[in-house]
């Protein structure tokens, strides 16, 4: 429990910034899903449609801090080239 205002603001602060990490953390992860589950069904055009999505999501997350940016580099390569070997 916070002693004085400024810690009780800094609380309020650190929920409020937890809670929108979480939310994006989440929406990216579901986007993901998303492209996982449209490469393995084999179609192709779900697939583009989800990664167009998804893309942005886990730059987004890169940029913010939720992963690192790194990580989301090589989530949309790994992406990326799944969906591009789709056939048809």
């Amino acid at each position: 429990m916070a002693n004085h205002a400024s810690a009780d603001k800094r609380a309020r602060q650190s929920l409020k910034r937890r809670m929108q990490n979480r939310m994006q953390k989440a929406a990216m992860r579901s986007a993901v899903k998303r492209v996982d589950a449209a490469i393995e069904a084999g179609d192709k055009n779900a697939a583009g449609e989800a990664l167009k999505v998804a893309v942005p999501l886990l730059d987004r997350a890169g940029r913010k801090g939720l992963i690192h940016k790194s990580q989301a580099s090589r989530r949309v390569s790994r992406l990326t080239a799944h969906v591009k070997n789709l056939s048809g």
